[in-house]
């Protein structure tokens, strides 16, 4: 049995017009969320035996605030520049890469891919919205497998 919880990253700041898009901080509203969503990952009994990232510094951070609030081990929270405006083959193809010993995954990453990639495995979830969280628990061994599995239970929830 493997599950699988995509996170969007949070809101992030447009404010500085300087700053790369890779760089871009959380504004209030994300720093706020995050650290919810991560209480409401925890409240539903989830435990990820990774935490996998994009690089760019909203995903990093919203990361880092689920993370903390699920008491992850150290090491667990894995940065990947591949997760970075990914295509949903990508992100499972990072999934794919987890040992398969590790029963949950949580993957924090962008749009369009996440809200695709969503859809994709739920074929109900039109749009992940920002710190949205979608999880899908598949009755497979293997994370090679996710992709072409059908979900046995799909649970969404959004900040808002």
């Amino acid at each position: 049995m493997k599950t699988l919880v995509l996170v969007r990253h949070a809101k992030s700041a447009w404010g500085d017009p300087t700053l790369a898009d890779h760089d871009r901080p959380l504004n209030d509203r994300g720093r706020r969320d995050a650290p919810e969503m991560g209480r409401r990952i925890r409240e539903r009994g989830i435990s990820p035996g990774a935490i996998l990232s994009s690089t760019a510094a909203r995903a990093r951070t919203t990361a880092e605030a689920i993370a903390e609030q699920l008491d992850v081990p150290p090491g667990a929270l894995v940065l990947d520049e591949r997760l970075y405006a990914s295509s949903p083959e990508t992100i499972l193809d990072v999934v794919a890469e987890l040992d398969d010993e590790v029963t949950t995954a949580v993957v924090v990453a962008h749009d369009p891919g996440m809200s695709d990639l969503a859809h994709r495995l739920s074929g109900e979830i039109e749009h992940l919205p920002t710190c949205g969280v979608a999880e899908f628990r598949f009755a497979v061994w293997s994370w090679s497998e996710v992709g072409d599995a059908e979900p046995l239970e799909v649970h969404l929830d959004t900040p808002r």
